[in-house]
């Protein structure tokens, strides 16, 4: 028998999101992170903030439930860059955020400076990372994303990804006291340009997940096309097939309509769109924005 499906909740001062299995996939979007962006980098270590603005509104109006957000820029003051960042983002908008930082000061300063209820992205089931995190998102009340990984190797088995995740919640709840509902696991979507069979494994990865816990799961999803060809409609034909195994959220850039129009797509068939409200509301607003180009053009 499989275990209930878990909900997991989290906040702005405002608004609340749930991760859950009967309800609506969860984008998570990812845009705001200096990662491999060298301009945005100059520019947060001038103190210029300005882009965030930018990625804020892209991501809104691209669809994003949750706004991911890292500040991890070499030569800064990442956790002062960070308290910054979270304080401004939620001047703009009202959607909960992910707090992503692999360094635990400039994660305890975002999540001091934010309000509502927060994710925590990321632990591993490392000893010392989880005796690092597990206090501070027990402190803020917030959930916390892990990854079944240590400090060995990244299992390809969902064997031994399994036996992780059960490290993972052990730990989590019988030494912090953390909910079960509160973890989020990232069951790890890996390139299939490196094995064709990374795809299967993760999903069999998220059966078992879903099926002996129940637990929510989220995976960067852009991770499984990365040095293929098309990867737009590698990303949304694999985030389609996650959700029937599970998967719950993914941190995705919400910029990219073909993937977003799928995850709604399968939201509506799997029937977490009541009376199709979502996907008929995104269409009309499609169409609204076509006539307004065209009108414009002439």
């Amino acid at each position: 028998m499989s275990a209930p499906l878990q909900e997991t909740k989290i906040r702005s001062a405002s608004k609340e999101v749930v991760l859950g299995g009967m309800h609506r996939f969860c984008i998570i979007g990812e845009r705001i992170n200096p990662t491999g962006r060298r301009i945005f980098q100059d520019q947060l270590r001038a103190g210029d903030l300005s882009a965030i603005e930018r990625d804020v509104k892209a991501q809104v109006e691209g669809g994003a439930d949750v706004l991911d957000v890292n500040m991890g820029v070499p030569l800064t003051d990442e956790a002062e860059l960070l308290a910054k960042a979270v304080t401004m983002i939620q001047s703009l908008t009202d959607l909960p955020i992910c707090i992503d930082s692999s360094v635990v000061e400039a994660l305890e300063a975002g999540l001091s400076a934010y309000e509502g209820r927060a994710l925590v992205n990321s632990i591993t089931a490392e000893d010392e990372r989880m005796e690092q995190i597990l206090p501070l998102v027990k402190k803020y009340d917030a959930a916390v994303i892990a990854l079944p990984n240590d400090v060995d190797e990244i299992p390809m088995e969902p064997d031994k990804r399994l036996m992780l995740v059960e490290k993972i919640v052990r730990v989590a709840t019988q030494e912090y006291g953390i909910a079960l509902e509160d973890i989020v696991i990232d069951p790890l979507a890996m390139p299939i340009g490196a094995d064709t069979t990374n795809g299967l494994a993760t999903l069999e990865t998220m059966r078992r997940i879903r099926d002996t816990y129940g637990l929510n799961m989220t995976c960067g999803s852009s991770n499984v096309s990365f040095g293929m060809p098309g990867r737009h409609t590698l990303n949304g034909t694999f985030l389609s097939m996650a959700m029937t195994a599970g998967l719950t959220s993914a941190i995705m850039d919400a910029r990219t309509p073909e993937v977003v129009s799928t995850v709604k797509a399968t939201d509506l068939l799997l029937g977490h769109d009541e009376w199709g409200s979502e996907w008929i509301m995104r269409h009309r607003q499609a169409q609204k924005a076509a006539q307004e180009a065209a009108a414009a053009v002439t």
